[in-house]
């Protein structure tokens, strides 16, 4: 069984979010296609999040989540997910592969 729960720590590079993950071989992996803006919102309140910030993510919702994503479609490898609170839509790409199923 791996772990369910998984740490990245997003930063901004040339201007939007990326993410490196040396353990799935991912080096200034994009967000795109509307997960920036979910990105700035969750940190809205976060000093130099910029800089780089501690993102914890799992299939399952934790104790304590600040967002859960409902997955909606797939499209282009990847899977649309929409936020509730705040209503947003983002595409996550099909590099989330090597962390779920």
């Amino acid at each position: 069984m791996t772990n369910a729960i998984r740490v990245i720590t997003p930063y901004l590079h040339s201007g939007t979010w990326v993410f490196d993950d040396p353990e799935v071989e991912l080096v200034r992996e994009l967000f795109i296609e509307g997960v920036p803006a979910m990105i700035d919102d969750l940190v809205s309140n976060v000093p130099d999040a910029r800089e780089g910030f501690r993102l914890t993510f799992s299939e399952i919702p934790l104790p304590g989540h600040q967002r859960e994503l409902a997955r909606q479609h797939e499209e282009s490898g990847g899977y649309w997910y929409r936020s509730l609170e705040p209503e947003l839509e983002g595409w996550l790409f099909p590099a989330l592969f090597k962390y779920f199923d």
